[in-house]
């Protein structure tokens, strides 16, 4: 492990800032440590020659005065450390989630204009959102990643760091001093004090290796122990669920193994130092005795020695105790860095400002303020997802024409799904284009140009299964607009066709739905999701699969709903059957990635 890793600083603006502290107050305690050293020999060399409490009560005083103010210089190091840690983690994080979510990052000096991660396609750990049961959700280990994974960086900016700097200066400084002082000694530590650093290098190799195994178990104990909770009725209708918590069993066990060997190798390599320190302050301390003994060297001299030698070795030591400490920090900002430096398939490079506002203006204002959406052109677009080598798209050319229905049908896996995909910007073509371009068709620009978040205002999505978060019905359709007012939200309602089942529920619209609506059924949750499209009231609607598992009443009170939606607006509605056709303006069969029959 590198002492600091510069990618490190360049992510975070808070660690340059906390390295600058840092090495302030390393310079502010080498000082005292040299100031307390001296005083301490002077108080002691002038008892020892008879000097009274009147003659040493100024050197005393100084010895306590140094002493509370490296007391408070060491508070105060750690409490801006944490403070600084704390903002980096936040960095890191806002960082992480908007990379994987493919949301531009803005304000990072790692990061170029236009700059986009892999995206919630990565995200859900599908290769092909066509293929309900490709891949392994990445979301349990990056939920890892972000919480307990980032908070181990607490030890290395708060404590690794400053002691490595201390243990750059000290040592420097404690060795000038003695070899001003006695020369011998001073050799003796030039000597010596290179011999921790070798031994800490080779028990870090070994140790940097046990750490990262340590925190690959932990992140996938973490990943799969969400995914097991997740799919807990499936399994136990299967009866699956003794044979997951086997597998959960097996891999704690796993972890446990690895955590107990990184302990044994770190608890090994502090006795290695202790013993190493030990010896050469010992070694010090004799050839300094004996000197003395002969009358070779003064009293006062020998003391001042024999005090700073052990703070010679002191830091050192520190820094191999600390370095375990913070190990799966690191080894967690490194995995946070290797997902950051993902990239999505289809694109060459970080675009340029000039490009990023090109695709702004082809662009218009969401519906509240007044407009008209934007005319969508496919142009030979194509689309292969990681890992594959079949496409999932293959030269589709369409235009979708604002203001007008889309109906895209086909059967499972005919592209249907990725070419929401691709509207939603979850990725990116990997040939073709797809052009974004005003009503009459003049200022377009690929869409790729226009900043994701720009994009991602014009439009309301309203999956096949809505995510309902464990709060009030009133928040959760607040999600298309939290700054809507209550009389908003309940037009919005109205509007979907869910005003009166959420007016029957015990507190109205200030009830809690439970962990994804656990209170309302699969029609009601739907529902409950066109409301919040209705309340972002956005020109291009995306809709997939409204309709499906639905119970005729349901899907009834849905399609009323949804023709609401759709009138003025731009809407694409992804369905395997043609009964929605009679709401839209077009139909649109898709068939092995390529467009089909349109009417």
């Amino acid at each position: 492990m590198r002492p600091l890793d510069p990618r490190l600083v360049r992510a975070a603006r808070a660690v340059r800032t906390h390295l600058a502290v840092t090495v302030a107050c390393g310079v502010a305690v080498t000082g005292l440590v040299l100031a307390q050293a001296w005083l301490l020999a002077r108080v002691i060399a002038g008892t020892h020659a008879g000097e009274g409490l009147t003659e040493l009560s100024g050197a005393i005083t100084a010895v306590a005065v140094v002493a509370l103010v490296r007391a408070a210089l060491a508070y105060g190091a750690e409490a801006a450390a944490l403070h600084s840690a704390a903002r980096a983690k936040s960095q890191l994080r806002r960082r992480l989630i908007a990379h994987v979510t493919g949301v531009r990052v803005t304000g990072s000096p790692e990061s170029a204009p236009g700059e986009r991660g892999p995206g919630p396609v990565w995200l859900s750990g599908r290769t092909d959102p066509d293929d309900e049961g490709a891949g392994t959700p990445r979301a349990g280990e990056l939920a890892t990643l972000a919480t307990r994974g980032l908070d181990a960086l607490d030890d290395y900016f708060a404590r690794y760091l400053p002691q490595l700097v201390l243990a750059v200066l000290v040592p420097l400084a404690v060795l000038f001093v003695v070899a001003r002082a006695d020369w011998i000694s001073a050799l003796v530590i030039a000597l010596t004090v290179p011999l921790i650093p070798v031994f800490m290098a080779l028990v870090g190799w070994h140790t940097q290796a046990r750490t990262r195994r340590q925190w690959r178990l932990l992140n996938r104990l973490g990943g799969h122990f969400l995914d097991v909770v997740e799919g807990l009725p499936t399994l136990a209708v299967f009866r699956r669920a003794k044979a997951q918590a086997a597998i959960i069993r097996r891999i704690t066990d796993e972890h446990r193994h690895a955590t107990m060997g990184t302990l044994r190798v770190a608890f090994l390599s502090a006795f290695v130092l202790e013993l190493l320190s030990t010896l050469a302050v010992a070694l010090v301390a004799v050839e300094i005795g004996l000197r003395l003994m002969y009358g070779m060297l003064d009293y006062e001299t020998a003391l001042l020695v024999l005090v700073l030698a052990p703070e010679a070795y002191l830091p050192l030591r520190e820094v191999g105790a600390r370095f375990h400490a913070s190990m799966e920090g690191v080894a967690a900002a490194e995995q946070v860095f290797a997902v950051l430096d993902e990239k999505p398939p289809g694109r060459a490079g970080p675009l340029s400002e000039a490009a990023l506002r090109t695709g702004a203006r082809a662009l218009v204002r969401p519906c509240r303020d007044g407009c008209a959406a934007p005319r969508i052109r496919f142009d030979a677009v194509s689309l292969t997802y990681p890992g594959r080598t079949a496409l999932a798209l293959s030269e589709v050319s369409l235009v979708i024409r604002p203001g007008r229905g889309l109906l895209l049908t086909g059967p499972s896996g005919s592209g249907k799904s990725s070419l929401l995909a691709l509207l939603l910007r979850f990725a990116e073509p990997t040939g073709g284009t797809i052009l974004v371009e005003r009503p009459s068709g003049e200022g377009g620009a690929p869409l790729e140009h226009v900043p994701v978040e720009r994009w991602r205002e014009l439009i309301a999505w309203v999956p096949q299964h809505p995510y309902l978060f464990d709060d009030t019905v009133l928040d959760n359709i607040r999600l298309g607009r939290p700054d809507a007012s209550v009389s908003e939200v309940r037009r919005a309602a109205e509007l979907a066709e869910a005003h009166d089942f959420v007016s029957a529920l015990p507190q109205g619209y200030g009830t809690r739905l439970g962990e994804r609506g656990a209170r309302l059924s699969a029609g009601q949750r739907q529902r409950v999701a066109l409301a919040r499209a209705f309340l972002r009231d956005s020109p291009i609607v995306l809709l997939d699969e409204p309709t499906a598992h639905l119970d005729p009443d349901n899907a009834a009170a849905v399609r009323t709903a949804v023709a609401r939606l759709l009138e003025g607006r731009t809407g694409v509605v992804v369905a395997h059957d043609t009964g929605w056709s009679d709401l839209v303006d077009e139909t649109v069969r898709i068939e092995s990635g390529r467009i089909g029959a349109m009417t």
